[in-house]
Order: structure tokens, then C-alpha cells, then sequence
């Protein structure tokens, strides 16, 4: 990691420098045609389309070094709807995140390991994994099907025992049957205690543990802290009796944390949960700060991971020298803020109808299913950023989005904003792209109306491979109890 550690240190320097040399420079600018991949907001590390750009005929690109894949040819290949991941974007995010949190160690003299860990529930599919695996991540499992997938992958011989797997979750009979089977295999496994119940067998586990705690803390983000049910008290926890083998104190702050304050105020309190449980439990060295971490969806301006990696560095050193502690090792699980940018959701426009007074003058029906596909947009009315696949520079118009389900709730309005579209042409193809679907939209999807999923495909090292074919009728009729020839 050490190679990670200077090139951010480098990567820092040089933008410091390099903005300084800007300021200074009041050279005239040319007058340019219409920057469309600024109008876009394409190639820009503060949105997440660092990786993303326009070719001259107005279609979106992505860029993995010296290849470049253009999705609308993607698209038309291999038909709609259709979701492209981008493992090379996980693989240089979590290079960066580990990075970050490395480099300001060494810089304010940090005394304490950091270890980042995936959150599978995030996104379970083996692209996923696999790349974060192969760049340093330790994973977190949240139910007992998640724990077999990890089980699976060892046995195969895919990462080695040292990387540590915390388990989050209730705590079912075979969940921890499982996690006890995978430690006396000789697998890194800690389960987090979630509630009291849990504490009787966990207080016999032979291996680490930690307990998550219910922070009194309020968040700006998608959770109703109010009511939350996971974890113990504040309490509860300072309540339990000494346990020799109680290493790590989790909590969890919500999702898609709105403003740094609140990860702030989160890490400042914890802390001192933290340090009133170390003095019952001696052995307890590790703050798991949980995940949360927000990406700018609706690219608009938004705080970074190099800026609160600084901060949350800095605060926990000040904090844990004043009380003249140790520092703690820092686990981070910021799941969605790594995989949400590394995907790609595309639809093709099948029809047009007009709007009579609205904020958008057309509804663009497409060929795939918000409700089904982009649950978000339906269950917590999540905004995705939505660009034109082709025809970037054509005239544009206010638009909304309609699914293909019978469903009235089958649409997206950005809110009841617009969309900014192309008009559309008789003899042209119009598609639609939605970027920063990776994160959960997988997971929560359906078959309404018993569409099909989006085909799925990888693109990685200038190749394509598919990695979840078309469905077709019989293969969905088979979900929904129907075997072959039943529906004949």
C-alpha cells in the first residue's frame, strides 16, 4: 500500500501547485463552439464522470486508459435495456479511498491501521466482488446467503484468510451456525452483536467480536433515526459486563449522508462511546464508522472523500491525544460511494407522448422498468443523473420518463423537474443513459409485470463479456412458479 500512499501524496501536491500556476495565468480564452462535454458534465472528477466523455458525434464514451468503449454501439449490439459495469472505475476508487485515509495517517502522525470493508448488500454480483477483492477490500455479509457467497469464494481459492469478514445483521440459527463453521475453518469471521439476544452465544465465540451500537445522533441523510432498530443502546452497550475478546464498535449513521456535519458529528460521538467501552473492555481497539458516504447523484456540488478522509484522520488523532488513548484502527464501509459510478443503465425511447402543463413538455416511454429496474427511483424517490446516450448535440427538450410496466408509478421526473433530451427524429434511435446504478438497484429489482431484467455486461481491459443473458418468458415464468410447458 505504500505505492498507494505516494501517489496520493504526489496527486495532492501537484493539483496544489498546478491551481496556483491557473490563478496567476490571465491569458485571453478562444472562442469555442458549445463545450458539450463540460454542458453534460463529462470528464469531471467532483461528479464521477471522471472516466466519461463525448466523441464528435455526440456519444457517450467510456474511457478505461487507452481503451474506449462507445456504449451507444453497446447498446445496439446487444439491445436494450441493458446495465455496462465498469470494474476499472471500483478498482481506481477504492485505490484512491485507501489511499486518502493512508496518506493523512502518515502525514498527522497517525498511530492506528485502516481497513476498508465492502458492504455486500450494496451490490452482490461477482464482478463487483472480485474487483474490490483483488484491490485490498475486506468484506462485511449481512445475512447467511451472503456469508455462503463468501464461503464459496474461499473454498474456491479466491482470497486468503487474512482478509477479516465482519457479519452485520440479525443473527438467524444458520447465520451463525455458518459464521462459527467458517471460523473453525480458519476464516478471518467477526460478528458484530446487533441486538441483546445475540449476546449469550456471541459472548462464547472463539474469535473476535464487536457490538454496533445505536448512536444518539441525527443524521441528514435516507434514515429514520428516530426509530432505528439495529444495534444497542447507548446504554445497553456501556452496560455489558467485560468480554476479553470484544475488538471492534461499529455504528452506522444512515445512507447517503447529505452533509460532512453529519459524519463529523457521527465520529465525534462515537468516539466517546468508544472510549467509555474501552475502559471495561481493554481489548477493544477498532472504530468501525460504518457507511453512508453520499456521491453527488444529481452532479451538483458535493463534498470528497480526499477532504473528509483529512478531517475524520485529523479529529480522531486530536480526540484520542487529549484523552491520552491509543489511536483506534479505522474501519470504513462506505459501499456506495465505491460501486454506484461503476455502472450504467441503458434504454432505448420507443415512443413520444406530449405533456399539456407540466415542467415537461413530453414523456419519453422507454423500453425498461424504473419500478423494476431502479427501484430507488420509486421507493425513496432517489435522483439519478440522466444524459443522452447519442445525439448529445441535437436541440433539446423538457422531458420525463415512463416505464414500459401498466403501472402509474412506473415513471422518473427528477423530482417533478425535467429531463433535458433530445428531440426526437424519425429516422434516428434515441437512448438514455443513467449513471451511478451500481449501488443497491440490483438487489431491490423485480419483474412487474413480469418484464425482463436488463441484459448485463462487462467491459474491462478493451473486452466485452456478458455476464447475465436476456431473460426470456420461460425463464421468468420459472420465478413465478410456472415449469416448462405449464403455460402452454
Amino acid at each position: 500500500m505504500g505505492v498507494y500512499i505516494l501517489r496520493v501524496i504526489v496527486i495532492l501536491f501537484l493539483r496544489f501547485n498546478f491551481a496556483k500556476k491557473v490563478k496567476k495565468s490571465k491569458k485571453p480564452k478562444k472562442k469555442v463552439g458549445k463545450n458539450w462535454r463540460k454542458f453534460w458534465k463529462l470528464g469531471a472528477e467532483e461528479f464521477n464522470t471522471q472516466f466519461f466523455d463525448v466523441s464528435k458525434e455526440g456519444e457517450l464514451l467510456a474511457k478505461e486508459g487507452h481503451h474506449i468503449y462507445n456504449l451507444k454501439n453497446l447498446a445496439q449490439k446487444y439491445g436494450t435495456p441493458l446495465q455496462v459495469v465498469l470494474p476499472f472505475i471500483i478498482e481506481d476508487r477504492l485505490k484512491d479511498l485507501i489511499g486518502y485515509f493512508q496518506a493523512y495517517m502518515k502525514i498527522y502522525g497517525y498511530r492506528g491501521k485502516f481497513y476498508y470493508h465492502y458492504p455486500m448488500k450494496v451490490n452482490q454480483n461477482k464482478e463487483f466482488i472480485l474487483s474490490l477483492i483483488s484491490e485490498g477490500a475486506n468484506l462485511e455479509a449481512t445475512s447467511a446467503n451472503e456469508l455462503w457467497l463468501v464461503k464459496k469464494l474461499w473454498e474456491g481459492e479466491r482470497f486468503n484468510s487474512k482478509i477479516r469478514v465482519l457479519c452485520n445483521g440479525p443473527k438467524t440459527e444458520q447465520y451463525l451456525d455458518l459464521i462459527e463453521e467458517l471460523r473453525g475453518k480458519g476464516m478471518n469471521v467477526v460478528p458484530i452483536m446487533e441486538s441483546l439476544d445475540e449476546i449469550d452465544r456471541l459472548s462464547k465465540y472463539k474469535g473476535d467480536i464487536g457490538v454496533r451500537v445505536d448512536l444518539n445522533v441525527k443524521a441528514d441523510s435516507h434514515w429514520d433515526k428516530k426509530f432505528d432498530r439495529f444495534g444497542l443502546s447507548e446504554k445497553d452497550a456501556l452496560g455489558l459486563s467485560k468480554m476479553k475478546n470484544l475488538k471492534i464498535m461499529h455504528y452506522h449513521m444512515g445512507s447517503q449522508i447529505k452533509t460532512q456535519k453529519s459524519i463529523f458529528d457521527g465520529v465525534k460521538h462515537g468516539f466517546g462511546i468508544y472510549k467509555q467501552l474501552q475502559k471495561t473492555h481493554p481489548n477493544l481497539d477498532t472504530l468501525d464508522i460504518g457507511g453512508g458516504f453520499g456521491i453527488p447523484y444529481e452532479k451538483k456540488k458535493f463534498y470528497t472523500a480526499k477532504g473528509v478522509s483529512s478531517k475524520i484522520i485529523k479529529m480522531l488523532k486530536n480526540l484520542s491525544d487529549k484523552e491520552g488513548i491509543r489511536h483506534p484502527n479505522l474501519v470504513i464501509e462506505w459501499g456506495q460511494y465505491i460501486v454506484a459510478p461503476a455502472q450504467v443503465t441503458i434504454y432505448k425511447v420507443l415512443s413520444e407522448k406530449s405533456i399539456p402543463k407540466a415542467n415537461a413538455k413530453s414523456w419519453y416511454i422507454v423500453d425498461g422498468s424504473f419500478m423494476n429496474d431502479l427501484k430507488d427511483t420509486w421507493a425513496i424517490h432517489q435522483k439519478f443523473y440522466t444524459i443522452p446516450l447519442n445525439n448529445m448535440h441535437s436541440p433539446l427538450k423538457t422531458t420525463w420518463f415512463a416505464g414500459s410496466t401498466c403501472d402509474s408509478d412506473d415513471k422518473y421526473t427528477a423530482g417533478g423537474n425535467y429531463i433535458l433530451m433530445p428531440k426526437l427524429y424519425e429516422d434516428k434511435d434515441q437512448y438514455v443513459a443513467i449513471l451511478d446504478t451500481g449501488a443497491y438497484q440490483d438487489g431491490l429489482a423485480s419483474h412487474h409485470c413480469l418484464l425482463s431484467a436488463p441484459m448485463k455486461i462487462v467491459a474491462q481491459d478493451g473486452m466485452i463479456k456478458i455476464a447475465r443473458k436476456r431473460e426470456g418468458p420461460d425463464a421468468i415464468s420459472k420465478l413465478f412458479g410456472w415449469t416448462n410447458g405449464d403455460h402452454k
